[in-house]
């Protein structure tokens, strides 16, 4: 037991060392977009990625922010399938994942051989891309069938692995698949849970989770655990369209930015 508070002050110290640089000041933003980014992902099933690099890019640049992502959303993600259990449909997570998690690994791996500007690049790309996709699925209604959705998860394998902001494509599939409701919230996050597992791991071997990744993705996971129920209060009193264009032009105007940044 005497052995144990060195051992957790160290770790302690260790933590607050990835935050070395970064002012309290600076640490507000990130916290505040970490709780409305929770909220709007307890409502919508997605937000999280496609919001968080908008505020961490400009602090700690881009290529740490799909490993902190990867590792925050754990938190996240595990506090929903708590919630939602019964409702996640275990047939269709397993084809995602048998079909998502070989490219997976592809992605993470290409992730890591990008430099700081590709990173934003290709975060900034993905932002941009993911809201007239969203938009183009939901309008032609799309539907199909087991083999369909591993067709799709193979692909959506590749794009998880290396960038933020991918998961409205997770959910659609899902829903053009026929999983309905809270069946769509519980397992798109019992699929995401294996799937950051995956990325982390494949981050953890390239070298790439740092005390900066562990103390951001910590500070970003336990501000968003609230989010799941202060989500419900803001669902009874604003439409849901109106939260999507909103969420829609945020990740546009970000999207753009990065992409500016990155081929300046």
């Amino acid at each position: 037991m005497r052995d144990a508070a060195p051992a957790m002050t160290i770790a302690a110290m260790n933590l607050l060392s990835g935050f070395h640089d970064i002012s309290f000041f600076q640490l507000i933003p990130v916290a505040g977009v970490a709780l409305v980014a929770s909220i709007v992902g307890g409502v919508s099933g997605y937000g999280t990625g496609a919001l968080m690099p908008l505020v961490l890019v400009p602090l700690v640049g881009a290529e740490p922010v799909v490993p902190i992502i990867a590792v925050s959303a754990m938190f996240t993600n595990s506090s929903r399938v708590f919630a939602f259990l019964k409702y996640a449909d275990w047939r269709r997570a397993a084809i995602v994942l048998a079909a998502a998690v070989p490219t997976c690994i592809l992605g993470a791996w290409g992730y890591t051989r990008l430099s700081n500007a590709g990173a934003a690049l290709v975060i900034g790309s993905m932002l941009i891309l993911s809201v007239p996709l969203r938009r183009l699925l939901k309008y032609h209604d799309v539907k199909f069938g087991d083999k369909g959705l591993a067709l799709g998860s193979f692909g959506y394998g590749v794009v998880v692995g290396g960038t933020a902001g991918s998961g409205v494509i997770l959910l659609s599939l899902l829903m053009a698949a026929g999983v309905e409701g809270a069946g769509v919230v519980a397992t798109d996050a019992a699929i995401s849970i294996v799937i950051g597992i995956v990325k982390i791991s494949v981050f953890g071997l390239a070298g790439v989770i740092t005390a900066q990744v562990i103390a951001f993705a910590f500070l970003i996971g336990l501000v968003a655990l609230p989010g799941a129920f202060l989500a419900k209060a803001f669902v009874e009193r604003m439409p849901v369209h109106v939260h999507t264009a909103i969420l829609d032009a945020v990740v546009l105007l970000g999207g753009v930015f990065l992409v500016w940044g990155a081929l300046r």
